[in-house]
């Protein structure tokens, strides 16, 4: 299967065409949030304040990054448990975000918002955080700097690869792998 490359901000005909097991190539603005800064979000949200980007067509990376050495954009940039985020990621998917990037299983209501308000979810690869960071061109913090590694933070990227393991279908790649692998003999 070829490499599918996409450009952000994501429209729902790009997510509709994306099925889970799709390998791609992200290129264009994406955000990075974690934890601390998904709470921020919601609670902005929930007061009618302004967010720090435009969550339409957005594609949020769930990672925290190493410190950049000399000459470089950013440290290395391995993703984090995206079940962390669940609690917020509904009201975030309802609100405009279409796409996330990150590792590991996402709840049912994560899911389901996907589904409703069509979105989709990437995994990057764990422990690649050294390569992926080299398809980062540019990055700077845009809110809540004093959170450290959670700020929130606008990067550039070209061909940043990741494979789709929940579409907007209702297919889960690993929940469908692991009943696969279980038939085996």
């Amino acid at each position: 299967m070829a490499i599918r490359k996409i450009g952000t901000p994501l429209t729902d005909e790009v997510v509709e065409s994306l099925h889970a097991g799709d390998e791609v190539a992200i290129s264009g603005v994406i955000y990075q949030a974690r934890d601390a800064a998904h709470k921020r979000l919601v609670a902005l949200i929930e007061a009618g304040e302004e967010l720090p980007f435009d969550l339409a067509g957005a594609v949020v990376f769930y990672f925290g990054p190493s410190p950049a050495k000399p000459g470089a954009v950013i440290g290395s940039v391995s993703p984090t448990t995206s079940g962390r985020m669940d609690a917020y990621a509904p009201l975030l998917i309802q609100k405009g975000l279409k796409g996330m990037i990150g590792k590991g299983l996402r709840g049912d209501a994560v899911k389901q918002a996907m589904q409703q308000h069509k979105a989709v979810y990437f995994a990057a690869t764990a422990g690649a955080g050294a390569l992926l960071a080299k398809r980062i061109i540019s990055y700077q913090v845009i809110a809540w700097p004093e959170l450290g590694a959670e700020a929130v933070g606008r990067l550039e990227v070209v061909d940043l690869p990741a494979v789709v393991v929940i579409d907007c279908h209702g297919e889960d790649l690993y929940a469908s792998r692991r009943a696969q692998y279980a038939k085996q003999p």
